[in-house]
């Protein structure tokens, strides 16, 4: 019963590891007939490559402020939600609207909010008296900018996920800590439903780090990477590399450290969390 599931798993993930791990030691261009073998080649060229430091830097800024801004925003949210409202399934559709949505399309729509010049996003910053930027041009605001469209999509994904949260909370330890005196929001929020939300937070760090970590439709449709490399990340140097310059040999590489990077923070998270975590 198991061998359809082993077989997929196969066919789907190691397979395609595999071939791209063995790809990663040779010299292959896309469409070419032979290929050498180089050994370690390609992964020592990776540390003296400026554009995979850049981008590795800027995939690692993304996700700490993506993940830490769709974890407060998701939560704020779920909390005022399940205080006391009669839209409560509305508000929940609502925000994981962005999340079903398809990111090329709302790339595109983002694309004529942050306009430089006819932007929603410029037009009421200058009814507050405040002044319009260029955010996809700029070198400061760019990946900034990106960051927000991420938190925009993700935090959706986080308020479903701590509404369910919330709601695996029994009501009999909330009155239990109200007699012994903890009544204060704040309070009851901090002793309470902080700990008990501990591996719904764990989910939530480690699924929208790891969607933070595949960036690539919003970069590659608003910038390209640019401007000066401000927001080149990892996928998008992968595709340019392979797709581009047809260097597939050297792409091989960057996906084994991008696949290795994935299942080190995975495990990292996992261990720093997990032992703060209360089941």
């Amino acid at each position: 019963m198991l061998t359809p599931a082993t077989v997929l798993i196969l066919v789907l993930l190691v397979v395609p590891v595999a071939i791209v791990a063995a790809m990663s030691f040779t010299d292959w261009q896309f469409g070419a007939a032979t290929l050498d073998w180089v050994g370690l080649k390609n992964y020592s060229e990776l540390w003296t490559d400026t554009v995979f430091r850049k981008s590795l830097a800027n995939t690692l800024l993304y996700l700490i402020v993506v993940t830490l801004g769709s974890i407060v925003i998701g939560l704020g949210a779920a909390l005022l939600i399940e205080s006391d409202t009669q839209l409560r399934g509305f508000y929940r559709t609502a925000f994981f609207m962005p999340v079903a949505s398809t990111m090329i399309a709302m790339a595109v729509v983002w694309q004529f909010l942050l306009h430089p010049n006819a932007g929603l996003v410029n037009q009421m910053l200058e009814l507050v008296g405040l002044e319009p930027h260029n955010w996809l041009n700029d070198s400061q605001l760019a990946l900034y900018s990106l960051a927000a469209i991420g938190i925009w999509q993700m935090s959706g994904l986080a308020l479903v996920l701590f509404l369910a949260g919330l709601k695996s909370i029994p009501q009999d330890i909330r009155d239990a800590g109200a007699l012994d005196g903890i009544e204060h929001p704040l309070d009851r929020f901090r002793r309470i439903t902080w700990p008990l939300l501990g591996p719904t937070t764990l989910f939530v760090v480690t699924v929208c780090a790891i969607r933070a970590l595949q960036v690539f439709d919003t970069v590659h449709v608003l910038t390209k990477g640019g401007p000066n490399k401000a927001t080149e990340v990892l996928l998008h140097t992968i595709y340019s590399e392979g797709f581009s310059f047809f260097r597939m040999g050297y792409a091989s590489a960057m996906t084994v450290v991008f696949i290795a990077g994935i299942f080190f923070l995975t495990q990292l998270q996992h261990a720093t969390m997990e032992r703060k975590t209360h089941y």
